[in-house]
This record gives structure tokens, sequence and C-alpha cells, in this order.
């Protein structure tokens, strides 16, 4: 899938693709317009149709997005960090403004400006940014594209101006991976912008452990969840303002693994598009947004639609 980065969030779903990250490219085979229009709300389809649809409006938003910058806050289980973020054709351009809710000493900002001029100035890390956002964009899609046939659809109807479903595995869908089988083996529920037919959410939840090697190579263990919600910025756009995950598991030899992440964004501006590293940079020195925007997070509620 094409889906660029930042829109359909590639850094912040490729959280989830540590575990949920490959599958079958379904999505070629569908020939569909180039993109599926805006309908009334009383023109309902049919919950597999309209997934396909909104699938395919993802897998070609990068063909006319915006660019973007906005404020993130991550809280790890052992730290919380507020950034700004600005987006370039390179890939995502981030500074640390906080950590642990206080502004960074005169050292951290001298080593998150010598990490800052260091990618500038460096053509192997600059190329590193900028494979992994094109690996991320292409890992993301292929997760995407298994929307439509890995999962079966029970209409739970209207619900805050959004249609809602329920999805749960296909047992008929033969999954080609590791990523797709730990995918597929979720449940969950998907909310759509009808009109618009755009994702406003997706929750999925394990509903049982998946092994590998029988159990020998590793175990994700049931219950393990993510669960993420966008909004709508601009007429075409749609942006995460909100992301959590919580995966754990053992490896082989024992090894854990654990995923619990959680983020929240927003403050999002516009900004030129197919800005580069080094103009990306210029704008983020201009002004210092994201410290305030970060102030009036405690503000910001957060319901399931």
């Amino acid at each position: 899938m094409q889906v660029q980065m930042h829109p359909f969030p590639t850094r912040v779903f490729c959280m989830l693709t540590v575990a949920l990250s490959a599958a079958t490219g379904a999505a070629q085979q569908f020939q569909f317009p180039a993109q599926f229009p805006a309908q009334s709300p009383a023109q309902s389809e049919a919950p597999v149709t309209l997934v396909r649809e909104v699938v395919y409006n993802e897998m070609h938003d990068h063909e006319r997005h915006g660019w973007w910058r906005y404020w993130i806050e991550k809280h790890a289980p052992k730290e919380t960090l507020l950034e700004e973020q600005v987006e370039t054709s390179d890939g995502p351009l981030t500074r640390v403004k906080q950590m642990n809710g206080h502004p960074l000493d005169v050292k951290e900002q001298e080593r998150e400006e010598a990490r800052l001029q260091t990618l500038l100035n460096s053509p192997s890390e600059q190329a590193s940014l900028k494979q992994a956002y094109i690996d991320d964009e292409k890992r993301i899609g292929r997760i995407v594209a298994l929307l439509p046939e890995a999962f079966l659809y029970e209409d739970k109807g209207g619900e805050n101006g959004l249609r809602h479903l329920h999805f749960r595995p296909n047992p008929n869908y033969p999954p080609h991976s590791i990523e797709a089988r730990i995918f597929h083996a979720m449940s969950g529920d998907l909310w759509i912008d009808e009109r618009m037919k755009r994702m406003a959410a997706l929750n999925g939840q394990l509903m049982a452990n998946v092994d590998f090697g029988y159990g020998i190579l590793g175990r994700l263990y049931k219950g393990g969840s993510f669960e993420l919600r966008r909004t709508q910025v601009s007429p075409t756009d749609w942006k995460t303002e909100r992301l959590e995950v919580h995966i754990n598991g053992r490896a082989m030899l024992f090894k854990t693994i654990a995923r619990e992440t959680s983020e929240v964004r927003g403050g999002f501006t516009a900004v030129p598009a197919e800005m580069n590293l080094s103009q990306g940079m210029h704008l983020l020195n201009e002004t210092n947004t994201a410290t305030s925007a970060g102030r009036s997070m405690a503000a910001v509620v957060f319901v399931k639609p």
C-alpha cells in the first residue's frame, strides 16, 4: 500500500506493525475509481463494500494529502515526552520539547540540537530516515489491505454520526505471514465516516493466544489490544489524535515481548508541501508552538465515537 506516512500515521501505526506488519496485498485485486466519493448517509452500503471503499481511499490518501505540523505527547511506562513534529518529503522531523512534564534543561537541549544537526549533515542518516519512511508506508498498506478479506463484519448501525461495524476473523481467510496471523486473530470495532468514506476509529483485541512454532518460538498473549482515533483536519485530510497499544508475549528463550504505548496528537497546522529536511528544520526554529500547545493537553477529553 502507498498510504502516506503521516495522514494515515505510519510512525504511529508502525508501533502496531511490530506485531501486525505484513499481508497479501489483497487490495490489488479490486478495480475502483480514483477515489470513492462522499455520499448521503441515507445511502448505506453493505459493510464489506463500505470497508473496501474506505480502504481504497486510505491507500490512495498520499495522492492528495496536505502536509502538517503538530505536537505529540507520548506516554511510556518510564517516561512521558512532548515532541513537535513536521512532515517533510524525507520523513518526519521531530524535536523533543519536554520530558516528564518539564522543559529540557540546557544539556538536554544541546543534545537534541546536536542530534538534529547530525541528521541534517549526514547523508547516510538521511537515507536511513527516508528508507524507513518508504518501508513504513508499504507495511501499513499491507495491513490495511487485509481489512476487506480477513474479517467478517456485523453492522451495528449509526453512532455519533459514524457507521459502527464490529469485525471478527474470517475463518476462510488464509493468513500468509506471522504478522498477518496476529492481525487476523483479532476482533474489534471499526467506525467509519460514511459520507467521506474514511476511517474514524479502529479497536482490536487478541481473542486467544497466538503461538509461533507450536509455542516454542514465541507467543503473544490473549488480551493484547490497540485503539486508534482519528480526526478530520481539512476537507481531504484525516490525522491520528490518539493511539493506545498494549501487547505482551514472549519470544524464544523466554525473552519478554512488551509494547505499552499511549500517544495523543494535536495542534494540527498546515505547512508547505514537499519540504525537505532543511526546510522543515527552519520551520521548527521559527516558532515554539509545541510547548504552549502541550500545556493545554490536560483539557483534552477523548470519548469513543
